[in-house]
């Protein structure tokens, strides 16, 4: 239940991140946006994490998880309710960047907490729950903007006014940030009953946490750092948002009709969903390395053929069937290990803050990406826009092949040994 709780975190992640795929063409139209503005109503949010995770690392030190979990669900309802009710567009971004700190408060600390909370043999599973998590977000994203836009359509003659009609009906895109209320409520309410994090009451009890972020830079360490921050990087540069933020937008360039698209993306999320899953079940008996390796080299595959479905024009079931691979490919790897990973390589006295910097990297990679993809897709194209993302794939392969080492079922103090032994190899 605890795992349950603490997952809500990476479930309000998934729902905020996705929502606006289904907003934006709606946002687009009433405030006539530009590429700029449009990229900005889209990172916006992304500006956000980059606070909350930077805050995250010292003040969890300093707090305590548990706290900084309260922090994350309570500024995940007040955005919620900011999208929805806000009049004015400069008003509805500073509510996406109010949403953006909780998310990246929740992006750091959830992954952080599961670690601490597991057996050493169950602690990939009880990490990747957070992905997968977060697919599920996503996912009744999609499905709650289908439903919602159904439901306006059906509507739209209506000439009746009211919350309803103007939540779900009016400006719908309202209605569609509005229902992530109801999951942050119920992420503040079950934090009643989460324990706080033991290895951060023991910390507590045997140092004074005023080490900063030197130890980070020791030569014991150094090659822990690369990893916390290449995979991340790469996994913001997959092209995974490019798919949820921008998915409705990309297929109906490619003739795909609005809500045909939507549908399209509900079968997205699904497959995210059911991979991650899989994830689950083999990160504690495959390896962080077999699954991330056989990923990364997929996803680059993937990648390279869904652009050649944009740039020939296939842009039917060949197309969905590219994109499915490469959502399967990103759902077993990339995406739930980047943070099981950055989760357990480094030690108990800079945990925390070594995780905030990773997520950071996530997530100001995460920026640069939202602002980016508008920009690549009507300048570059849609094939040539898919490619530079499965080059970053392939250097995505390149790196954990060099760097990263197994660490499935060692203890935190087994993979902290681990890095000092490299280090005096290498020295």
């Amino acid at each position: 239940m605890t795992t349950v709780v603490a997952s809500l975190g990476g479930f309000l992640f998934g729902f905020d991140m996705a929502v606006v795929s289904g907003i934006l063409p709606f946002v687009r139209v009433q405030f006539a946006l530009t590429a700029f503005q449009e990229g900005w109503f889209v990172s916006s949010a992304l500006a956000g994490c980059i606070v909350g995770v930077i805050i995250s690392g010292n003040l969890s030190d300093r707090l305590g998880r548990k706290k900084l979990l309260y922090m994350s669900a309570l500024l995940f309802l007040l955005a919620a309710l900011g999208c929805a009710f806000l009049p004015e567009l400069s008003w509805v971004i500073a509510a996406r960047i109010t949403g953006g700190v909780a998310v990246g408060i929740a992006s750091s600390i959830v992954p952080l907490y599961l670690s601490e909370i597991a057996p050493d043999d169950k602690r990939g599973r009880l990490v990747t729950y957070y992905q997968l998590a977060v697919t599920i977000g996503i996912l009744v994203a999609y499905c709650s903007n289908a439903q919602l836009l159904s439901y306006a359509e059906a509507h739209k003659a209506d000439t009746g006014g009211g919350l309803i009609h103007f939540l779900f009906v009016q400006d719908v895109w309202r209605g569609m940030f509005g229902l992530g209320m109801l999951p942050a409520a119920l992420f503040l309410l079950g934090l009643l009953w989460v324990p706080e994090s033991p290895r951060w009451l023991l910390q507590r009890g045997r140092t004074n946490e005023k080490e900063g972020y030197a130890p980070l830079f020791a030569p014991a360490m150094r090659r822990a750092l690369l990893i916390g921050i290449l995979l991340p990087l790469f996994s913001q540069f997959s092209g995974i948002n490019a798919i949820i933020y921008y998915g409705p937008t990309i297929l109906n360039n490619a003739g795909i009709t609005l809500s045909n698209s939507f549908i399209s993306q509900i079968i997205f999320g699904a497959a995210n969903v059911f991979f991650t899953i899989f994830a689950i079940w083999k990160v504690d008996s495959l390896g962080r390395r077999p699954l991330y390796l056989w990923g990364t080299a997929g996803a680059t595959v993937s990648l390279i053929m869904t652009g050649f479905c944009f740039y020939t024009g296939a842009t039917g079931i060949a197309l969905l069937c590219c994109v499915l691979a490469f959502l399967a490919f990103f759902a077993f790897s990339i995406g739930p290990l980047k943070f099981v990973i950055a989760a357990e390589i480094f030690p108990d006295n800079i945990r925390a803050r070594a995780l905030s910097l990773s997520i950071m990297v996530m997530w100001v990679s995460d920026t640069i990406v939202g602002q980016l993809t508008p920009v690549l897709l009507r300048n570059l194209g849609t094939a040539q826009t898919f490619w530079f993302f499965a080059a970053f794939c392939l250097c995505a392969f390149i790196a954990v092949y060099r760097l990263l080492p197994e660490t499935k079922g060692q203890s935190f103090e087994q993979i902290e040994q681990y890095w000092k032994n490299s280090a005096k190899q290498t020295a």
